[in-house]
């Protein structure tokens, strides 16, 4: 997936569009989701241009993976998910990634289930 430029998440990086911001720092933005799947669902993204999990990975900067993964931590302090959470990030088109921006879901707030239906999760 080719990076662009004008995704929804780039556009809220150059503050174009609002968001409901959970936190931020130098190498990352976390904000609520506009169409929640669960009680709390966050979006935490790094303020490179990556289209994807590995293309982050690959490219980035040392300090920027490292800033980004720090900040993921903070929001899921911040979130106090004393419970449990779920991250999801979707890499490419068979695993439905929308958005050609690397980001990662922070779900929580009930029970989650099984992640992906008739999948024995016990391993």
């Amino acid at each position: 997936m080719k990076y662009n430029p004008d995704n929804i998440f780039a556009r809220l990086l150059r503050e174009e569009l609002p968001c409901r911001k959970v936190c931020e720092g130098p190498h990352y933005l976390a904000f609520h989701d506009l169409h929640p799947q669960a009680p709390v669902h966050v979006l935490v993204i790094p303020r490179g241009p990556y289209s994807n999990a590995t293309v982050f990975h690959e490219q980035a900067l040392s300090e920027e993976i490292l800033g980004f993964y720090q900040g993921l931590a903070d929001t899921i302090k911040f979130l106090s998910l004393k419970k449990g959470y779920r991250l999801i990030s979707n890499t490419g088109p068979d695993a439905n990634q929308e958005v050609s921006h690397f980001h990662v879901h922070i779900l929580a707030g009930k029970p989650l289930g099984p992640l992906l239906a008739g999948v024995d999760s016990s391993c």
